[in-house]
């Protein structure tokens, strides 16, 4: 399988928007906190080509991963895969170009309470800053970065 990353553009928007929804919708459901039109907007009003990347798999788009920096600290966002490529590698080879990248300060993120995301994020290091009951807040120190054999 081969996994790349490519440039977002403006035009990605609208199938990035309807990948959320269906990513998010078994999660967000479950929590109570779903809703149809609002899941869709909060990736139209965030969405920023210059800091998004495409996940590609073997010549197809089928997700995102946003990576920006505020202050010392590095932020994975939007990080969404389709439903068929899930549980096959492609997040942790994502994850893991990104954590490759060098940055000196923490890494930090958020996912959905219950979401088996969580353990990929878990395997990469990342450990429970709060959980508010919808989103828990991870972070990885730098010093923490796991080696790539326990990817």
């Amino acid at each position: 399988m081969d996994v790349a990353l490519r440039d977002s553009t403006t035009e990605d928007l609208e199938w990035l928007v309807e990948l959320r929804a269906v990513v998010l919708r078994d999660d967000l459901t479950r929590l109570g906190v779903f809703d149809e039109t609002r899941v869709r907007q909060r990736l139209r009003d965030a969405f920023r080509p210059p800091l998004t990347s495409i996940v590609v798999v073997d010549g197809r788009d089928v997700g995102s991963i946003t990576v920006r920096v505020e202050d010392d600290v590095r932020w994975v966002e939007h990080f969404y895969l389709a439903p068929d490529v899930q549980g096959r590698g492609v997040g942790s080879t994502v994850l893991r170009a990104v954590l490759d990248e060098p940055h000196d300060g923490p890494t930090r993120l958020n996912v959905l309470v219950g979401s088996p995301a969580r353990r990929l994020y878990e395997r990469h290091g990342f450990l429970l800053d709060t959980d508010d009951g919808v989103d828990v807040f991870m972070t990885l120190r730098a010093a923490d970065r796991a080696p790539h054999g326990a990817h």
